[in-house]
Protein backbone atom coordinates (compact mmCIF):
# COMPACT_ATOMS: atom_id res chain seq x y z
CA UNK A 1 0.00 0.00 0.00
CA UNK A 2 1.31 3.64 -0.38
CA UNK A 3 5.35 4.00 -2.13
CA UNK A 4 6.42 1.55 0.63
CA UNK A 5 9.88 3.40 1.42
CA UNK A 6 8.36 6.50 2.60
CA UNK A 7 7.00 7.37 5.97
CA UNK A 8 3.86 10.10 4.27
CA UNK A 9 1.77 11.40 7.60
CA UNK A 10 -1.39 11.91 6.85
CA UNK A 11 -2.15 15.67 7.81
CA UNK A 12 -1.27 15.80 3.80
CA UNK A 13 -4.40 15.39 2.64
CA UNK A 14 -5.21 18.79 2.02
CA UNK A 15 -7.68 17.89 -0.79
CA UNK A 16 -11.04 18.63 -0.64
CA UNK A 17 -13.28 17.73 -3.90
CA UNK A 18 -15.84 15.73 -5.15
CA UNK A 19 -15.22 12.25 -6.33
CA UNK A 20 -14.74 12.01 -10.38
CA UNK A 21 -15.63 8.93 -11.87
CA UNK A 22 -14.43 8.28 -14.98
CA UNK A 23 -16.55 5.83 -17.42
CA UNK A 24 -14.72 2.87 -19.75
CA UNK A 25 -13.54 4.01 -23.33
CA UNK A 26 -14.63 1.56 -25.07
CA UNK A 27 -15.65 -1.91 -25.11
CA UNK A 28 -13.29 -4.72 -27.07
CA UNK A 29 -13.86 -8.00 -27.86
CA UNK A 30 -13.55 -9.46 -24.24
CA UNK A 31 -16.61 -7.38 -23.41
CA UNK A 32 -14.73 -4.79 -20.77
CA UNK A 33 -12.64 -1.74 -21.92
CA UNK A 34 -9.05 -2.03 -21.78
CA UNK A 35 -9.07 -5.80 -21.08
CA UNK A 36 -7.47 -8.91 -23.04
CA UNK A 37 -7.84 -12.42 -22.15
CA UNK A 38 -6.28 -14.74 -24.86
CA UNK A 39 -7.92 -18.32 -24.78
CA UNK A 40 -7.16 -20.83 -22.40
CA UNK A 41 -5.02 -17.71 -20.28
CA UNK A 42 -5.54 -14.85 -17.93
CA UNK A 43 -6.80 -11.30 -18.15
CA UNK A 44 -4.37 -8.38 -19.49
CA UNK A 45 -5.54 -5.50 -18.85
CA UNK A 46 -4.00 -2.98 -21.35
CA UNK A 47 -2.69 0.22 -21.56
CA UNK A 48 -4.85 3.03 -20.97
CA UNK A 49 -7.61 1.05 -19.15
CA UNK A 50 -9.14 2.93 -15.96
CA UNK A 51 -9.46 2.32 -12.81
CA UNK A 52 -10.47 2.17 -8.95
CA UNK A 53 -8.13 1.90 -5.96
CA UNK A 54 -9.77 1.51 -3.19
CA UNK A 55 -8.63 -0.11 -0.29
CA UNK A 56 -10.18 1.72 3.35
CA UNK A 57 -13.68 2.47 4.03
CA UNK A 58 -17.20 1.19 2.93
CA UNK A 59 -16.54 -0.27 -0.50
CA UNK A 60 -17.93 2.19 -3.44
CA UNK A 61 -19.24 -0.27 -6.26
CA UNK A 62 -20.50 2.85 -7.90
CA UNK A 63 -17.66 4.02 -9.82
CA UNK A 64 -17.76 3.88 -13.71
CA UNK A 65 -14.74 1.99 -14.36
CA UNK A 66 -13.39 -1.54 -15.85
CA UNK A 67 -11.35 -2.25 -13.07
CA UNK A 68 -11.53 -2.22 -9.05
CA UNK A 69 -8.41 -3.11 -6.97
CA UNK A 70 -9.18 -3.83 -3.17
CA UNK A 71 -8.11 -5.93 -0.23
CA UNK A 72 -8.19 -9.36 -0.69
CA UNK A 73 -8.58 -10.09 3.08
CA UNK A 74 -11.59 -7.37 3.97
CA UNK A 75 -13.54 -8.17 0.82
CA UNK A 76 -15.80 -11.47 0.12
CA UNK A 77 -16.44 -13.43 -2.68
CA UNK A 78 -19.83 -11.96 -2.92
CA UNK A 79 -18.26 -8.84 -3.30
CA UNK A 80 -16.01 -10.06 -6.54
CA UNK A 81 -18.93 -11.59 -7.57
CA UNK A 82 -21.36 -8.09 -7.46
CA UNK A 83 -18.37 -6.18 -8.95
CA UNK A 84 -18.59 -9.36 -11.91
CA UNK A 85 -21.72 -8.67 -12.52
CA UNK A 86 -21.35 -4.78 -12.87
CA UNK A 87 -18.74 -5.67 -15.71
CA UNK A 88 -15.66 -4.63 -13.84
CA UNK A 89 -12.53 -6.84 -13.21
CA UNK A 90 -11.34 -6.85 -9.94
CA UNK A 91 -7.75 -6.86 -8.35
CA UNK A 92 -6.57 -8.66 -5.48
CA UNK A 93 -4.15 -6.47 -2.67
CA UNK A 94 -1.81 -8.06 -0.68
CA UNK A 95 0.90 -7.77 0.60
CA UNK A 96 4.00 -10.41 -0.37
CA UNK A 97 6.76 -8.40 1.07
CA UNK A 98 5.94 -7.43 4.33
CA UNK A 99 4.61 -8.92 7.88
CA UNK A 100 0.88 -7.45 8.66
CA UNK A 101 0.43 -8.12 12.56
CA UNK A 102 -3.45 -7.38 11.62
CA UNK A 103 -3.49 -10.10 9.60
CA UNK A 104 -5.77 -13.16 10.46
CA UNK A 105 -2.39 -15.49 8.89
CA UNK A 106 0.22 -13.42 11.09
CA UNK A 107 0.54 -16.15 13.45
CA UNK A 108 1.77 -18.52 10.88
CA UNK A 109 4.83 -16.09 9.88
CA UNK A 110 7.97 -17.11 12.60
CA UNK A 111 9.97 -14.70 13.62
CA UNK A 112 12.90 -15.49 11.86
CA UNK A 113 11.49 -13.91 9.02
CA UNK A 114 10.45 -10.71 10.49
CA UNK A 115 12.37 -7.73 10.25
CA UNK A 116 12.60 -3.77 10.59
CA UNK A 117 9.47 -1.87 9.91
CA UNK A 118 8.69 -0.75 7.00
CA UNK A 119 7.29 2.72 8.26
CA UNK A 120 3.51 2.02 8.37
CA UNK A 121 1.89 0.81 12.06
CA UNK A 122 1.43 -3.17 12.40
CA UNK A 123 4.03 -3.73 9.49
CA UNK A 124 7.61 -5.11 9.01
CA UNK A 125 9.67 -6.06 6.11
CA UNK A 126 9.97 -9.93 5.32
CA UNK A 127 13.10 -11.46 4.56
CA UNK A 128 12.60 -12.64 0.82
CA UNK A 129 15.52 -15.17 0.87
CA UNK A 130 13.54 -17.56 2.82
CA UNK A 131 11.29 -19.36 0.21
CA UNK A 132 11.15 -22.59 2.10
CA UNK A 133 8.83 -20.72 4.47
CA UNK A 134 7.43 -17.75 2.42
CA UNK A 135 6.19 -19.58 -0.68
CA UNK A 136 3.13 -22.05 1.50
CA UNK A 137 2.12 -18.86 3.17
CA UNK A 138 1.85 -16.33 0.09
CA UNK A 139 0.42 -19.79 -1.91
CA UNK A 140 -2.16 -19.89 1.02
CA UNK A 141 -2.84 -15.90 -0.18
CA UNK A 142 -3.29 -16.41 -3.30
CA UNK A 143 -5.23 -19.31 -3.06
CA UNK A 144 -7.99 -17.25 -0.99
CA UNK A 145 -7.34 -15.04 -3.89
CA UNK A 146 -8.39 -17.45 -6.59
CA UNK A 147 -11.25 -18.56 -3.97
CA UNK A 148 -12.99 -15.66 -4.13
CA UNK A 149 -13.03 -15.10 -7.80
CA UNK A 150 -10.40 -12.69 -8.16
CA UNK A 151 -8.90 -11.47 -11.81
CA UNK A 152 -5.63 -10.45 -11.09
CA UNK A 153 -3.60 -9.71 -7.53
CA UNK A 154 -1.54 -6.63 -6.55
CA UNK A 155 1.58 -8.13 -4.60
CA UNK A 156 2.60 -5.17 -2.76
CA UNK A 157 5.75 -4.42 -0.81
CA UNK A 158 7.86 -5.77 -3.61
CA UNK A 159 11.55 -4.03 -3.48
CA UNK A 160 12.54 -4.76 -0.22
CA UNK A 161 16.18 -4.89 -1.10
CA UNK A 162 15.84 -0.99 -1.70
CA UNK A 163 15.11 -0.69 2.05
CA UNK A 164 16.45 -1.23 5.46
CA UNK A 165 14.66 -3.93 6.01
CA UNK A 166 16.95 -6.34 8.48
CA UNK A 167 18.12 -8.59 6.20
CA UNK A 168 21.23 -7.81 3.85
CA UNK A 169 18.51 -8.61 0.61
CA UNK A 170 20.18 -8.01 -2.85
CA UNK A 171 18.33 -7.42 -6.23
CA UNK A 172 18.72 -10.79 -7.36
CA UNK A 173 16.78 -11.54 -4.12
CA UNK A 174 14.37 -9.90 -4.55
CA UNK A 175 14.05 -10.75 -8.71
CA UNK A 176 13.78 -14.50 -7.87
CA UNK A 177 11.35 -13.58 -5.50
CA UNK A 178 9.18 -11.35 -7.29
CA UNK A 179 9.01 -14.07 -9.94
CA UNK A 180 8.11 -16.24 -7.45
CA UNK A 181 5.30 -14.53 -6.74
CA UNK A 182 4.15 -13.53 -10.20
CA UNK A 183 4.70 -17.73 -10.57
CA UNK A 184 2.01 -18.47 -8.04
CA UNK A 185 0.07 -16.06 -9.12
CA UNK A 186 -0.44 -17.61 -12.52
CA UNK A 187 -0.80 -21.00 -11.93
CA UNK A 188 -3.92 -20.19 -10.36
CA UNK A 189 -5.20 -18.36 -13.38
CA UNK A 190 -4.94 -15.05 -12.01
CA UNK A 191 -2.77 -11.79 -13.71
CA UNK A 192 -0.42 -10.14 -11.42
CA UNK A 193 0.81 -6.39 -11.08
CA UNK A 194 4.58 -5.41 -10.54
CA UNK A 195 4.21 -2.79 -8.03
CA UNK A 196 6.72 -0.20 -7.64
CA UNK A 197 10.39 -1.56 -8.11
CA UNK A 198 10.67 0.90 -11.01
CA UNK A 199 14.45 -0.11 -11.43
CA UNK A 200 13.93 -4.27 -11.97
CA UNK A 201 11.11 -2.93 -14.95
CA UNK A 202 13.41 -4.35 -17.52
CA UNK A 203 14.12 -7.66 -15.50
CA UNK A 204 10.56 -8.60 -14.74
CA UNK A 205 8.40 -6.67 -17.54
CA UNK A 206 7.82 -10.47 -19.16
CA UNK A 207 6.75 -11.64 -15.83
CA UNK A 208 3.87 -9.17 -14.98
CA UNK A 209 0.84 -8.38 -16.79
CA UNK A 210 0.50 -5.03 -15.10
CA UNK A 211 1.78 -2.29 -13.10
CA UNK A 212 1.12 -0.57 -10.24
CA UNK A 213 2.93 2.64 -9.34
CA UNK A 214 2.67 5.63 -6.73
CA UNK A 215 3.91 9.37 -7.62
CA UNK A 216 5.99 8.26 -10.37
CA UNK A 217 5.54 12.07 -11.86
CA UNK A 218 6.47 13.80 -8.06
CA UNK A 219 9.80 11.85 -8.58
CA UNK A 220 10.16 12.21 -12.21
CA UNK A 221 9.92 8.19 -12.85
CA UNK A 222 7.03 7.66 -14.65
CA UNK A 223 9.28 7.18 -18.01
CA UNK A 224 10.67 4.12 -16.44
CA UNK A 225 7.36 2.55 -16.62
CA UNK A 226 7.21 2.84 -20.33
CA UNK A 227 8.48 -1.18 -21.06
CA UNK A 228 5.33 -1.80 -20.05
CA UNK A 229 2.86 0.20 -22.14
CA UNK A 230 5.58 -0.77 -25.19
CA UNK A 231 4.65 -4.53 -24.01
CA UNK A 232 0.88 -3.82 -24.36
CA UNK A 233 0.77 -3.96 -20.82
CA UNK A 234 -1.57 -1.42 -18.36
CA UNK A 235 0.12 0.83 -15.98
CA UNK A 236 -2.33 1.73 -12.85
CA UNK A 237 -0.52 4.58 -11.40
CA UNK A 238 -1.29 7.29 -8.25
CA UNK A 239 -0.44 10.74 -7.14
CA UNK A 240 -1.69 12.02 -3.77
CA UNK A 241 0.65 15.42 -3.11
CA UNK A 242 0.22 16.58 -6.84
CA UNK A 243 -2.69 18.26 -8.68
CA UNK A 244 -3.82 16.77 -11.74
CA UNK A 245 -2.85 19.18 -13.85
CA UNK A 246 0.90 18.87 -12.78
CA UNK A 247 0.94 15.32 -14.61
CA UNK A 248 -2.20 14.07 -16.17
CA UNK A 249 -1.01 15.40 -19.65
CA UNK A 250 1.98 13.22 -19.16
CA UNK A 251 0.33 10.67 -18.03
CA UNK A 252 -1.69 10.64 -21.28
CA UNK A 253 1.48 11.23 -23.23
CA UNK A 254 3.14 8.06 -22.07
CA UNK A 255 0.04 6.15 -21.81
CA UNK A 256 -0.75 5.58 -17.79
CA UNK A 257 -3.69 4.91 -16.18
CA UNK A 258 -3.47 7.81 -13.83
CA UNK A 259 -5.49 8.88 -10.52
CA UNK A 260 -5.54 11.10 -8.07
CA UNK A 261 -5.73 9.51 -4.69
CA UNK A 262 -5.52 10.44 -0.72
CA UNK A 263 -2.96 8.37 1.57
CA UNK A 264 -5.82 6.73 2.87
CA UNK A 265 -6.96 5.08 -0.35
CA UNK A 266 -11.00 5.50 0.47
CA UNK A 267 -13.35 6.44 -2.16
CA UNK A 268 -12.09 9.43 -3.68
CA UNK A 269 -10.62 9.74 -6.47
CA UNK A 270 -9.76 12.19 -9.49
CA UNK A 271 -9.14 10.76 -12.79
CA UNK A 272 -7.08 12.12 -15.28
Amino acid sequence: MRRPFLLVPLLALLLAACTTASGPDADDADGAAGAKTPAGGHWRPRPGTDWQWQLSGRLDTSVDVPVYDIDGFDHSKETVTKLHRDGRKVICYLSTGAWEDFRPDADDFPKSVIGRGNGWEGERWLDIRRTDVLEPLMARRLDMCRDKGFDAVEPDNMDGYRNRTGFPLTAGDQLRYNRLVARLAHERGMAVGLKNDLDQIPELVDDFDFAVNEQCAQYGECAELTPFVEADKAVFHVEYELTTDRFCADSRRLGLSSLLKKYELDAWRRAC
